[in-house]
């Protein structure tokens, strides 16, 4: 009797971490903007695990239709995952190193970040939640010394957005209707020719997921129209995870997600303030007629994101 009791137990429990798994897979190839499914989206990963816990459930009490159905299961949901794990090769050419940061407001620690900026040779850099106090904390901790060309857009708070760079900066854009700043600037880098460097922050979904979904499609738009003549490095806090649908149909035409060619797998960034590891990767570079040969992330202290790192092959301009 106690067996058969444990045994059944072992089947609901595996019943039941199958069918989150099915749910990690449907949110995974879903457009819902319903605020709940939006943010289960994200964790989208930890789901799909179920149905492997499913499968050995079923496996050791000898449902061997259960165990099938789980690993079936489990099977779409590896394959949904399993590209971010497999780098890709891409041309060579000239090569350099950028980053992309979310500065909490002026929370994160100046020097912390000039100090990455000068022992990672990073030649551009985006960010977001750029105060015109963190301007000004950023310029006094010597930034401006290595990354001496700039476009900023700085906020009160979360709206501020901000590109360094090493090369001289032309054709700056702010772009209009959206809750927080999105900009860009042309790059010109040597032997490489003119570069558009992108940096994005929608709005995050947890206060209007309509908004965020328009926005995420509106800069699917801009990035549509970049100049196809010239590479494009895209750096932003996207409020977005590989499992949303609209993220990935940013990356569905010239525009490739850096951590995918690169192999880096899930780089969760995001929140770094709490007790707990970070648990979601919401920053990204996306990369046109450009290949990214590395991606990992850094701490930053003092900010609730880590920071990425991207070493970047670009096409040069014919």
């Amino acid at each position: 009797m106690g067996v058969r009791v444990v045994r059944g137990g072992v089947r609901l429990l595996a019943g039941a971490a199958t069918v989150l798994g099915v749910l990690g897979v449907g949110l995974h190839v879903s457009r819902w903007s319903t605020e709940p499914l939006v943010l289960a989206a994200a964790g989208a990963p930890y789901l799909m695990g179920g149905a492997v816990i499913g499968a050995l459930g079923f496996a050791a009490t000898r449902q061997w239709i259960g165990t099938g159905i789980a690993v079936l299961v489990a099977g779409a949901g590896i394959a949904t995952q399993a590209p971010l794990y497999f780098a890709e090769s891409g041309p060579d050419g000239p090569t350099i190193t950028a980053m992309q940061a979310n500065l909490l407001f002026d929370g994160a620690d100046p020097t912390a970040l000039v100090d990455q900026v000068r022992t990672r040779d990073i030649a551009i850099l985006t960010v977001n939640e750029l105060t015109r106090t963190a301007v000004d904390d950023l310029t006094r901790a010597g930034l401006d010394q290595l990354l001496p060309h700039r476009y900023l857009a700085p906020g009160q708070t979360a709206s501020g957005t901000g590109i360094w760079s090493r090369f001289p900066l032309s054709h700056t854009v702010e772009y209009d209707g959206y809750v927080l700043n999105q900009i860009s600037a042309t790059a010109t880098i040597p032997e490489v020719g003119p570069v558009t460097i992108y940096a994005f922050h929608p709005v995050p979904p947890v206060y209007n997921t309509g908004v965020w979904a328009d926005e995420l499609t509106r800069l699917h738009e801009i990035l549509r129209r970049a100049p196809a003549d010239h590479p494009a490095i895209v750096g932003g806090d996207f409020n977005a995870t590989h499992d949303h649908t609209r993220f990935r149909a940013m990356t569905s035409g010239r525009f490739a997600d850096a951590a995918d060619q690169a192999g880096a797998g899930h780089l969760r960034t995001y929140p770094t303030d709490k007790p707990f590891p970070p648990l979601l990767g919401i920053d990204h570079f996306l990369l046109a007629d450009a290949h990214a040969t590395h991606l990992g992330t850094v701490e930053l202290p003092g900010a609730d994101h880590r920071a990425l790192i991207a070493r970047i092959v670009l096409t040069p301009t014919d």
